[in-house]
């Protein structure tokens, strides 16, 4: 199953109670279809950036809850019930992309050769080889460069 987030925006008037029994509903959703609720954060009392309207006047504060839960890939349109809800004032469900669930040390190519159960497919030899071509040839650019006079810096006059 993958990982989902559901971010809930409040009212900034809804009670603490009624906040945990509406996040109670979803998670108890999320369960009744074989899903895990694995974490839950309060980010408190936010300022919006703008006003929402709702029935009952507009609101630049809510309070957002964070909700991650691992669920069937229809939760999203499961969760519609939210739609009718008075106390919130927003709330959308975000799929986490790329994420690797339990361990995975050792489990690729690179962590094996770094814990040593590989060996590289140089062979020794030829880099040695490699090395010592290496070194011929700075050999000849030095021959090179002592054949080349270096004249000295002679500033020409510059007419004023």
């Amino acid at each position: 199953m993958p990982l989902y987030d559901c971010m809930l925006l409040l009212k900034p008037t809804v009670s603490k109670e009624a906040l945990m029994d509406l996040v109670s509903r979803v998670g108890r959703h999320v369960i009744a279809r074989n899903g895990v609720l694995t974490e839950i954060k309060s980010f408190g009392t936010v300022q919006l950036g703008y006003g929402i309207k709702k029935l009952d006047g507009r609101y630049f504060q809510g309070r957002l809850m964070q909700m991650t839960m691992m669920a069937t890939p229809n939760i999203n349109k499961e969760l519609h019930y939210l739609n009718k809800e008075d106390r919130l004032l927003r709330w959308i469900v975000v799929k986490h992309r790329n994420v690797e669930l339990g361990p995975t040390y050792g489990d690729d190519e690179h962590d094996r050769k770094l814990l040593g159960g590989e060996d590289d497919d140089i062979d020794d030899d030829a880099a040695k080889d490699d090395d010592d071509e290496d070194a011929e040839d700075d050999d000849d650019n030095d021959e090179i460069n002592d054949d080349f006079e270096l004249q000295g810096n002679e500033e020409e006059e510059v007419p004023a």
